[in-house]
């Protein structure tokens, strides 16, 4: 029996979230689910699918239901807790349902706005505005939705987006803004924007495995119920939201017991997580999966790829992050126990995702401190761009969908259309073109990196190393 509603209470749309994905299921809409268990978010939120596929039919046909499944070790103990989310109302598609999407948009009772579209989504490319029609960016989807809000004279918003870039919530407001302008939209469009709706900037903190391929079936048994929506991430989260308290009076997070902070400035916060975590996700899985691994901790256990990734972290990113080192060094420790919890089940294939932009903000500022700070390049983190590089040696299908192959194996490779178009372009050039030609895409990096005194050459070298021996090889090599 599929999970489903058994009894059906229509509550108020309090907030819209972009983004079906694993993450916000595990995150914000458990948190959003815990406040509604606690009487604080009386309410729903509605899903949308911001791309052309996705997961609203699954979602809508368990009727927005599914199992959240939260494992890790605490206090040095096993810790397990399950429970069904039922504070979604459904998810809608934008590419099918523009008109449901703006009408859900237009209710009088939605105030908050939560996104995670990964960190190519947050963008501003020119296009028309088409009334009655999805845009192509998700700036500008939110653009024409705002516009739409604004002409029914409805109040403001609160957009509180979960991508992980650098001032998420100025971006976004920025690429709306830039969207206002080439639209030619009112004056009073724009101050409806300055003034009337608020962007946070965010920080999240949360490794979510997604779902369980491998247990599923043994978890439905005890569950006694069908869940194709199994979600399942770790005990540890956090969250930090940097604006003014009272922006967040109907989102008592910390309150309900949750681990968030409301700061007046999340830089340190950030530049902890995004390079402790992050970076060392980005870093090493793309030369792990060369390697024929398939999850984190199976990553960590390798006696090669599980000594990379310690030595990332503690030779290379920690001395770049302006934190005491006392604080910096349980930071990290706890990132390695994280990185090894059985119950994860990260896939390294789900984190190679965008890996593109993914380096350009989670490595390569750690990767450039470095060599302001020592004169030299961390070995590691070049590596990792050269693990890159070798990673998208692929070929480009008439669907568009992208693939590597390594020792005879293929593997997907997801990422923007014009990033899988160069590389599928340059794929059979020498190792030294490929990497020069790769470094120099300025729209990928935002600098032009074969400026980067001996970085091309050294990542040139390595792409050959592991192209020649392999890439067990070429991480032996590095780690003499």
């Amino acid at each position: 029996m599929l999970l489903k509603r058994t009894t059906s209470v229509a509550l108020p749309t309090l907030a819209i979230q972009f983004g079906e994905g694993n993450f916000l299921r595990a995150f914000i809409d458990w948190m959003l689910n815990g406040m509604k268990q606690q009487g604080r978010f009386n309410g729903s939120v509605t899903l949308v699918q911001p791309q052309p596929r996705g997961m609203a039919e699954a979602i809508n046909a368990q009727e927005g239901l599914y199992t959240l499944l939260l494992r890790g070790v605490a206090d040095g103990k096993v810790v397990e807790k399950r429970e069904i989310i039922d504070v979604v109302a459904g998810c809608l598609d934008a590419y099918t349902q523009w008109e449901a999407v703006q009408k859900e948009f237009a209710k009088p009772t939605v105030k908050f706005i939560f996104s995670n579209t990964t960190e190519a989504g947050i963008e501003y490319k020119e296009e028309a505005y088409t009334p009655g029609k999805t845009q192509t960016t998700f700036p500008a989807k939110l653009t024409a939705l705002a516009f739409e809000r604004f002409s029914q004279h409805l109040p403001g918003l609160t957009f509180i987006p979960c991508e992980l870039i650098e001032h998420n919530g100025k971006t976004l407001k920025k690429c709306i803004l830039q969207y206002a302008k080439l639209w030619e939209l009112p004056a009073a469009f724009v101050e409806y924007i300055e003034k009337e709706c608020v962007f946070v900037d965010t920080l999240v903190d949360r490794i979510v495995a997604g779902y369980p391929r491998a247990e599923a079936a043994e978890m439905e048994k005890s569950f006694g119920y069908e869940d194709k929506l199994i979600d399942c991430g770790e005990i540890f989260h956090f969250f930090v939201l940097e604006c003014a308290p009272d922006a967040l009076k109907e989102l008592p997070f910390a309150e309900c017991g949750f681990n968030v902070c409301v700061t007046n400035d999340l830089t340190p916060y950030r530049t902890r997580k995004v390079r402790f975590l992050n970076g060392a996700h980005t870093a090493n899985v793309l030369a792990a999966i060369l390697g024929g691994l398939k999850q984190v901790d199976e990553m960590m256990n390798d006696p090669l790829f599980g000594k990379i990734v310690r030595r990332s972290i503690y030779d290379e990113i920690f001395p770049t992050v302006a934190l005491p080192d006392a604080e910096k060094k349980f930071f990290a420790d706890s990132i390695v126990e994280r990185f090894l919890n059985p119950f994860a089940h990260h896939q390294l294939l789900l984190i190679s995702l965008n890996s593109v932009s993914k380096y350009k903000v989670r490595v390569l500022p750690t990767l450039l401190d470095y060599l302001k700070m020592k004169g030299e390049l961390p070995k590691c983190l070049t590596f990792a761009l050269a693990a890159l590089l070798r990673f998208y040696r692929i070929e480009l299908a008439a669907d568009g969908k992208a693939a590597g192959c390594v020792d005879g194996k293929s593997y997907p490779v997801s990422d923007s259309p014009e990033v899988l178009q160069f590389f599928a372009e340059n794929r059979a050039l020498s190792a030294k073109d490929f990497t020069f030609a790769a470094l120099a895409k300025q729209d990928f990096w935002e600098m032009d990196l074969t400026a980067v005194p001996r970085l091309a050459e050294s990542v040139a070298a390595n792409l050959e190393k592991i192209e020649k021996y392999g890439v067990r090889q070429a991480v032996e090599d590095i780690l003499q």
